[in-house]
């Protein structure tokens, strides 16, 4: 029995050596074996991830490029701001300039016959009322007329106003018409009323070329473009004083102007 039982151990153990590496290798081979997660899947997946990291990355430069034209768009608008308000200052200069320039020529000007903010002796209306231009006007027009060069010796310039103005549109064909638009000129610009003081000498001077007038409105539209900074447009006018009317009073005041300013 003993011999039986050894060799029934023996055939046990032969088949065992065989079988047990077989039931390990297994084992050994799935520990060996790399583990693979898939990351492809998911809404946390790889890709998904770096595919947001990018663009985060690129919506974070794209913000950093328009933070940086805000700037340079609000350094613009300074730089402009700052040009506008030298060029205001140039203009508000060159205007006083010209201003000074003609208050200087107003007190030097002893023999000037009309300042530019009216002042008119007593006697002046008859002798306007009787100068050539104002022969062979109706004893209407010419007390119409008086009765507004009164307001202007009294320095009622309001008054003095709606009077020629009442006049011209009474009497839109008398020779004394262009001394009447003339005269609203002067109160207009006395006023500080420059845009219709403008207008006043220019329909002097374009509707009325044959008055007497036309120099004198000339030089006054000089000083009135002068106080608008139109300093180019102020020379124009000077210059076809002096030389279009050489010998009026108002070319002799137009050279003075155009020397000092140009000084």
């Amino acid at each position: 029995m003993n011999h039986s039982l050894k060799r029934y151990f023996e055939r046990l153990c032969g088949a065992g050596a065989i079988v047990l590496p077989l039931s390990v290798l297994p084992l050994t081979a799935f520990g060996q074996q790399p583990l693979v997660q898939d990351l492809s899947s998911g809404s946390s997946g790889f890709y998904q991830q770096t595919q947001r990291q990018e663009s985060s990355g690129g919506n974070l430069v794209l913000f950093n490029q328009v933070q940086e034209h805000q700037k340079e768009i609000q350094q613009l608008r300074g730089q402009i701001e700052e040009l506008r308000h030298q060029l205001e200052q140039l203009r508000r200069q060159s205007q006083q300039q010209y201003l000074d320039i003609e208050d200087r020529l107003m007190n030097s000007a002893s023999n000037q016959i009309e300042q530019s903010t009216p002042e008119v002796e007593p006697e002046a209306a008859e002798q306007v009322v009787n100068a050539p231009s104002s022969r062979n006007v109706s004893e209407d027009a010419q007390a119409d007329y008086q009765a507004a060069f009164a307001h202007v010796q009294a320095r009622q310039f309001e008054d003095a106003i709606d009077a020629f103005k009442a006049f011209v549109s009474d009497h839109p064909d008398s020779s004394l018409t262009a001394n009447g638009y003339y005269w609203l000129g002067e109160l207009y610009a006395a006023e500080g009323e420059l845009s219709a003081a403008d207008a006043s000498f220019s329909r002097v001077i374009e509707q009325y070329n044959g008055s007497s007038k036309v120099p004198d409105a000339l030089y006054k539209l000089g000083l009135v473009k002068a106080r608008q900074g139109e300093a180019e447009r102020s020379r124009e006018l000077l210059e076809q004083v002096r030389d279009d009317y050489p010998q009026s009073s108002a070319a002799g005041l137009a050279n003075d102007f155009l020397r000092q300013s140009a000084g």
